[in-house]
């Protein structure tokens, strides 16, 4: 009997944990479980993201420096405007948006929780103008957007720390917590140390990157291009950028299908 009230206990726990940080993703209505306080996330998104700074080199390149801010810029002011217009400013009403580019060989770049950005230069020659910048400017805010790196996280938290609370791992093991964060980041120097998306994750952040492209005016078709170009970056061994950005087939094609729905926010900008 008592075994019986105590799974009861455990499954009334869950339930309502489930119904506690369950939330559903702008624009897709996917239901998502993210265990982790997103206040919580966004304070920890700060202090890594100043400390990567300090720790890497940024571009003095005046030239590719302004366009990575105007980039950023256009692209997050019409996520906010089209987000508040339409009743979701919630979901970023926490973000403190900022673009930079560092001088890094590898062509890859993150987005952190609250709106923390990073293009490595190594991208920019894949990239080649503006609009292929927003290619994936947009993919890596959509990822911010949909949390998807609070999901990735929750499932390593459980995994390695057995679902330890964040804020009791962040004092008890700040070495392993910061490590896990910056993985699920795609911050990890490393390659092949980056928690890859699942293909849900990566499908999604297409589609709504595409989105937040057509919403701050900028050509969606050049989406196919820049990551057929990217596949072509691969070679035998895929660059890190691709090692969490799957490129290939299925990709492009789920990208031309979604095209003719991604530019009905043209009109919505």
């Amino acid at each position: 009997m008592r075994n019986r009230i105590s799974k009861i206990a455990i499954l009334a726990t869950f339930l309502a944990f489930w119904g506690y940080s369950c939330s559903t993703v702008p624009l897709t209505g996917r239901k998502q479980l993210n265990m982790l306080p997103e206040s919580e996330m966004i304070s920890m998104s700060f202090t890594q993201y100043d400390q990567f700074l300090q720790d890497n080199k940024i571009s003095t390149d005046r030239e590719n420096v302004q366009l990575v801010k105007r980039v950023g810029g256009r692209i997050s002011a019409a996520v906010e405007e089209y987000f508040t217009q339409n009743g979701m400013q919630d979901r970023i009403s926490s973000f403190e948006w900022e673009f930079n580019l560092v001088e890094n060989d590898t062509p890859n770049a993150w987005c952190m929780p609250g709106g923390k950005v990073v293009i490595y230069s190594g991208i920019l020659p894949v990239t080649k103008d503006e609009t292929g910048l927003a290619v994936v400017m947009g993919h890596e805010i959509a990822h911010a957007v949909a949390r998807h790196g609070n999901e990735r996280m929750s499932q390593q938290m459980v995994a390695q720390m057995g679902g330890t609370a964040l804020s009791i791992a962040i004092d008890e093991k700040p070495e392993q917590t910061k490590n896990i964060f910056m993985t699920a980041y795609g911050v990890a120097a490393q390659v092949g140390a980056i928690l890859p998306y699942s293909r849900t994750h990566e499908s999604e952040a297409d589609q709504l990157g595409l989105i937040f492209m057509a919403l701050a005016g900028y050509d969606v078709n050049e989406a196919v291009d820049f990551w057929q170009r990217m596949s072509a970056q691969g070679g035998q061994k895929p660059p890190e950028f691709l090692s969490t950005h799957p490129s290939d087939e299925t990709r492009i094609r789920k990208l031309k299908e979604f095209l003719p729905e991604a530019k009905k926010y043209y009109k919505k900008n």
